[in-house]
């Protein structure tokens, strides 16, 4: 028994070299899958269901999956659309598939997998004791759920049950990256530990090859090991570079966690079959005693002003730390002056991080630094913008003037590459849950709706 999986990309709208697609298109896979969201780059697509990357940049790279489909007539599959996985980002990647699909003449069954979940299903679960949290999760209440949004993570299983359902093309929800990968070897029988760890291989795309890129990845799945090869030129894979991408996104990399169990690669072998093949043997899939689903969640927590400035004057440097402090005091007396009691000084955030001095590692360098140079971002956060964006004015103002001890007159403190300074960034997020649902079936928290195109 053998599988062909193309993973074309890490993620959906980053980008494909189409040569090197084109080389797995012609071996003939039986699946292509494709990633298209992460919590990576943090809470705010979730909070807001804006995705990170484009709609141009994703129409590109689905208009070639779509035609490759087509010409191949295997399933397509795609999950956590418009970056979080909620259902808005599933419905903007079906719109440009329904688009596409018009523009190419192209005909297929399309299955929709939402992973929304509702304040009253949560509060439910909740209720019954049923949302564990995972470690470090920050504690929760009912309420909670009625302040943000959350979808939970789907397994392979409602991907399988779309492709017994006979949908050519799937795009899914929240999804564990390595459950689009598995689905189809999984739903055949295939060895599970092979096929788990083939999937966590291949989740990025070719980030584990040398050097990573958006481009794609070819898997031969067999019977007692899998082959996975590298498709851009100028890339190669190791057995190195293959074993460390267990350890992308996981603090163990001979344990990663999936709903019904969990991948051992504590005896996997990595063996080199030529520069831009690895032949990997000996992972076990450990099933799990209870089906979870994670659950992710975000909620509004403000709005932000930014301002970047930048300092090479030694003296108004080694002055920072001990002046900075005095100006966030200035300011809070600046704010009940300016607004009255209409605005708390509590509420609203003076943030400064001096790149250059520590900003990184927010004050824990092991030795002190000594730069020329500093460039000094801002943050105004507030909950409303107009309030974030006023106080963000008289702060930019007194910032570019503070009082330096040794220089007589006004001064420029800071310089500014904007005119004016400020630069409304729009709503906070920040991530709520970092826990399961239990108790569930695989199916259970997620919605599925077809059409043919």
């Amino acid at each position: 028994m053998e599988f062909r999986i193309l993973a074309p990309t890490g993620a959906l709208g980053a980008g494909f070299d189409a040569d090197a697609f084109r080389r797995g298109v012609d071996a003939r896979p039986h699946v292509i899958a494709c990633d298209a969201g992460s919590t990576d780059s943090g809470p705010s697509a979730l909070g807001s269901g804006i995705p990170k990357l484009s709609s141009q940049a994703v129409a590109r790279d689905l208009r070639l999956l779509l035609r490759a489909r087509a010409e191949l007539g295997v399933p397509l599959i795609i999950g956590s659309c418009g970056t979080s996985g909620r259902d808005v980002g599933v419905d903007g990647v079906a719109a440009l598939a329904r688009a596409i699909a018009a523009d190419e003449g192209l005909h297929f069954k399309l299955g929709l997998i939402y992973a929304d979940q509702s304040p009253a299903r949560l509060q439910a679960l909740h209720d019954a004791g049923r949302i564990r949290p995972l470690a470090n999760a920050p504690a929760i209440d009912r309420d909670l759920f009625a302040r943000g949004h959350t979808v939970a993570m789907m397994g392979v299983e409602p991907i399988q049950a779309a492709l017994r359902d006979g949908c050519d093309v799937i795009l899914a929800g929240r999804a564990s990256d390595t459950a689009l990968f598995a689905a189809i070897p999984d739903l055949y029988g295939a060895d599970p530990g092979l096929t788990w760890h083939m999937a966590k291989t291949i989740e990025c795309g070719a980030a584990c090859a040398v050097p990573p890129s958006a481009n794609g990845l070819l898997v031969h799945l067999r019977d007692d090991h899998f082959d996975v090869t590298t498709l851009a030129e100028g890339s190669r894979l190791t057995p190195r570079s293959v074993a460390a991408h267990t350890l992308y996104e996981n603090a163990d990399p001979f344990r990663v966690v999936e709903p019904s169990g969990t991948l051992d690669t504590t005896d996997a072998t990595y063996e080199a079959v030529d520069e831009r093949t690895v032949r990997v043997r000996g992972a076990r899939y450990l099933e799990a005693d209870g089906y979870t689903n994670k659950l992710e969640g975000a909620e509004l927590v403000g709005h932000q002003t930014v301002i970047i400035g930048g300092v090479r004057d030694r003296v108004v440097i080694e002055r920072l730390p001990e002046l900075l402090p005095l100006a966030k005091k200035y300011f809070e007396a600046k704010i009940l002056d300016v607004f009255g009691g209409e605005v708390d000084p509590g509420t609203v955030d003076i943030d400064y991080r001096l790149y250059g001095a520590g900003a990184v590692l927010a004050g824990s360098e092991p030795a002190a630094p000594h730069p020329r140079e500093l460039g000094v971002l801002i943050t105004v956060t507030a909950p409303e913008q107009s309030t974030a964006h006023a106080v963000a004015t008289f702060v930019a103002h007194a910032s570019s003037h503070l009082p330096i001890p040794e220089y007589d007159g006004l001064v420029s403190t800071l310089a500014y590459p904007h005119s004016p300074p400020e630069t409304d960034r729009g709503a906070l997020y920040r991530f709520t849950l970092n826990h399961v649902a239990t108790g569930v079936t695989p199916t259970e928290l997620f919605r599925t709706v077809t059409e043919e195109l």
